[in-house]
């Protein structure tokens, strides 16, 4: 059989979608991946064939983090705010234009469609123009249910996501409605989230169900359209594995630090904020450098920089780890059953940090107002030996790499099978 799966965004956004890709080419099918132009050399590395999805991802993945920061620190600043609505709008207008271009041309002849969570918008149009069963892969519970946050009631948490989607639906129809045209299909008349549930897609939610534990019975009434397979991530070495290897086994078990694909504000600074914080608690940091370079920084005799590691190779070894929220290292910290401090910075970072805090294995602040105090604070919460405990039991509850890989693969190659184009 044949799969496209297309995804959008930076590392973490598409990695789910590869590691899908990966266990259906291992079973024999032809696999096409479309991802942004800048992460064709990723999919290829996974040894996928890739396509040119979109514009590069970079330039909108930094904005993001601009107006998030901006709207978190002075959220006063509507001019500046609005400025960058506007941009994200208009890149997004000519992104999805150019995707769909590219994914009707890359689904031709194919027997499923699948899309990431980001801009699923095109994906949807082209599906349903080539009359292809679309499958959505979310690495977090997007659609309207009533858990996104503890203290909210679970009625108005479901009406709070469904006005969300309508208002982004509302800023983007006038440009997926030119795709669409140019696709031969009529206007949307309703967002693209209620379109792909009323069209009987296949919805899997590749994230941990410990975090969410009791979604699966509240979207009981979609039947098997939503299933659970858990975290999606390569597990695969690290060119930087060896090196943060010997350095922790040089001294007491570290910190770790990461922050994801997307750049941060200033590398120099928040090294020397991670040193001295280090340094008031007697403890080493290690700090992973992902998407931001950190050549350029102050060095610290208890501070480590390193570039790409295995996640599930190195946390074993900390004592706890600081990231970025992403859904990915989230699981990773699960897996290795150590807390978490969640610094986030997207919308969906901070849920995902509530839960954590609700589980009491971690908690989390917004990065754009962290502060050394604070900083300390949020480390000494998540180092007191219960949050190691419970992340230690938590750990037994959480999905296997492979077989969630699998999982998914199965759901992907049934929907091939049984579903029928609408």
């Amino acid at each position: 059989m044949r799969f496209v799966l297309a995804s959008y965004g930076g590392r973490g956004d598409v990695e789910p979608a590869v590691v899908v890709g990966r266990e259906l080419q291992r079973r024999g099918h032809d696999v096409c991946m479309a991802v942004p132009p800048n992460l064709t050399g990723f999919a290829a590395a996974a040894g996928l064939s890739a396509v040119p999805y979109g514009l590069d991802s970079t330039p909108i993945l930094r904005l993001q983090r601009e107006y998030f920061t901006c709207y978190s620190r002075t959220p006063w600043r509507l001019r500046e705010l609005s400025r960058m609505g506007r941009e994200t709008e208009e890149f997004a207008t000519a992104c999805w234009a150019e995707m769909a271009t590219a994914l009707r041309s890359a689904a031709e002849g194919a027997d499923v469609l699948l899309t990431g969570l980001i801009f699923e918008q095109p994906a949807a149009d082209v599906a349903e123009a080539l009359g292809l069963p679309l499958v959505t892969l979310h690495y977090f519970p997007c659609r309207p249910h009533g858990q996104l946050l503890p203290f909210v009631p679970a009625p108005l948490s479901r009406t709070v996501m469904r006005v969300n989607d309508r208002m982004v639906w509302r800023n983007t129809r006038a440009g997926e409605n030119a795709i669409r045209r140019n696709l031969g299909l009529p206007d949307a008349q309703a967002p693209a989230p209620q379109r792909i549930a009323e069209r009987g897609s296949l919805e899997i939610q590749a994230y941990e169900p410990v975090c969410f534990p009791e979604l699966a019975a509240e979207w009981r009434r979609f039947g098997d359209r939503r299933p659970f397979v858990g975290a999606l991530a390569l597990v695969s070495p690290g060119g930087a594995d060896a090196e943060a290897a010997e350095w922790i086994a040089a001294g007491a078990p570290p910190i770790f630090f990461g922050f994801g694909s997307v750049p941060i504000g200033s590398p120099a600074d928040t090294v020397r904020m991670i040193a001295s914080a280090c340094a008031r608690l007697g403890q080493r940091a290690l700090i992973g450098a992902g998407g931001s370079d950190f050549t350029d920084v102050p060095s610290f005799d208890h501070v480590k920089v390193v570039g790409e590691v295995n996640y599930a190779e190195i946390f074993p070894s900390c004592r706890a780890v600081v990231h970025h929220g992403g859904a990915g290292t989230l699981a990773a910290c699960l897996r290795a059953g150590v807390p978490q401090f969640v610094l986030w910075t997207l919308p969906d970072q901070p849920f995902f940090a509530a839960q954590l805090r609700r589980l009491k294995v971690g908690t989390g602040h917004r990065f754009s107002t962290i502060t050394e105090r604070s900083l300390v604070a949020g480390l000494r919460r998540i180092l007191d030996p219960g949050h190691r405990e419970r992340a230690r039991a938590l750990a037994a509850q959480v999905s296997d790499p492979a077989a969630a890989a699998a999982a998914a693969a199965d759901l992907v190659e049934c929907a091939a099978r049984v579903q029928p184009a609408r």
